[in-house]
């Protein structure tokens, strides 16, 4: 079997998108196929990320695929609004798709699904078998044993509006509704004086998502802002990890040598669930390599994971305070407190930067929820998670 490409990357979404068009611009020499089931790259998705979460030179070549951009945001909760400064960007996954399409040089497989990977083969549902010095899949989480998890749950609409919606800044967090099984927060993005995306967002303990019950949340919501009458453009919807404690040399064994990206790769914030800074980095890492081979490739991916998984553990920490102490229907305090902090603080968090400063504020004074509870829940996970949280 002849090897036809340099890289062959599983799943054209967010990360391995990335890392095809940075390997464009870094290495267009390279032979780099991307294959995606779905019609086009990126599927219906919204990316978004602080301006702070990148280097100035990251967020440069980032700069064609980033569709919108405010200089701040707003969060509102029962007992606090306040606006944020700090550029809030945004990525849509058809703009995202039509910068891909159109980079010269670079190749991809749509509507193509694949039936089984190896580190330098992936096979296909119409008996293809395609090689490469490597593979990369990136086709977004999935459950494992050795992961203890919460999920942010959510179902997004864009809303064509026949009058201007008066919203000048993202609205990060509105957790002014009613709380359910969870943290529940509506999420909003004005994408023109007349376009917004609105989101139904839960932080709850299980993969749930009734997605009719989270549209009629939205409608209730978007009436009472008075939203009416508007044309529904497109919905997504999805069910991201958060994570508690877990153990990372078993995680990636179960990877048997191929190299993974995104969130299959546990590159993710495990408070926000924010994915875009992780993917950008591994990128830029992956397109100055100049060994593709899939044992190098797998270790430089493996080590970035390490690394990421070592800089999270304190936001581990602060997720099993939030999902394993108190109600659910009171985390909303937990956010609440949060977002009364110092704005550099703030910024360092979503960065996935706290200082030792900015860790002991987070941790000190009385918890919103039960004393007893939070430390509990602190310094244990599950069971069978206690040896390496």
């Amino acid at each position: 079997m002849s090897r036809g490409w340099d890289l062959i990357l599983v799943g054209a979404g967010l990360a391995n998108g990335l890392i095809a068009w940075r390997m464009r611009q870094l290495q267009p020499q390279r032979r780099v196929l991307l294959i995606e089931q779905g019609a086009r790259p990126g599927g219906n998705h919204t990316w978004s990320f602080h301006e702070a979460d990148l280097q100035p030179a990251q967020r440069q070549w980032l700069g064609p695929m980033v569709e919108h951009c405010w200089p701040g945001y707003t969060v509102r909760f029962p007992g606090l609004q306040r606006h944020l400064r700090g550029g809030y960007c945004s990525i849509g996954s058809a703009h995202f798709g039509q910068v891909l399409e159109a980079t010269p040089g670079l190749q991809w497989l749509p509507h193509s699904v694949v039936t089984r990977i190896s580190p330098d083969t992936v096979q296909l549902a119409d008996g293809q078998t395609l090689a490469a010095a490597a593979v990369i899949d990136g086709r977004g989480a999935l459950p494992s044993p050795h992961l203890q998890l919460a999920y942010q749950a959510f179902v997004g609409q864009e809303w064509q509006l026949p009058r201007p919606h008066g919203l000048r800044w993202p609205l990060l967090m509105d957790a002014r509704v009613d709380q359910g099984e969870g943290y529940r927060f509506v999420y909003t993005l004005p994408l023109s004086a007349d376009r917004l995306l609105i989101e139904d967002t839960h932080y709850v303990d299980t993969p749930w998502l009734d997605p009719q019950r989270l549209r009629e949340n939205i409608g209730a919501y978007a009436n009472d802002q008075g939203w009416q009458g508007g044309l529904l453009l497109r919905e997504e919807h999805g069910c991201l990890p958060l994570t508690l404690s877990g153990q990372f040399d078993a995680f990636w064994a179960s990877a048997q040598g191929v190299p993974h990206s995104g969130l299959r790769a546990g590159l993710f914030h495990s408070t926000t669930g924010y994915s875009l800074p992780c993917a950008v980095r591994l990128a830029d890492e992956i397109a100055r390599q100049t060994d593709l081979g899939h044992e190098h490739l797998f270790a430089l991916v493996q080590g970035i994971a390490r690394r990421h998984w070592r800089q999270q553990r304190f936001f581990r920490l602060l997720n099993r305070m939030l999902f394993l102490a108190g109600q659910p229907h009171d985390r909303w305090q937990v956010m609440q407190r949060f977002y009364g902090l110092p704005e550099g603080l703030i910024q360092r968090f979503y960065a996935g930067q706290p200082s030792m400063a900015d860790k002991a504020r987070l941790l000190m004074g009385k918890p919103p929820v039960p004393m007893g509870q939070a430390l509990r829940a602190a310094l244990k996970g599950s069971p069978q998670f206690k040896a390496q949280i």
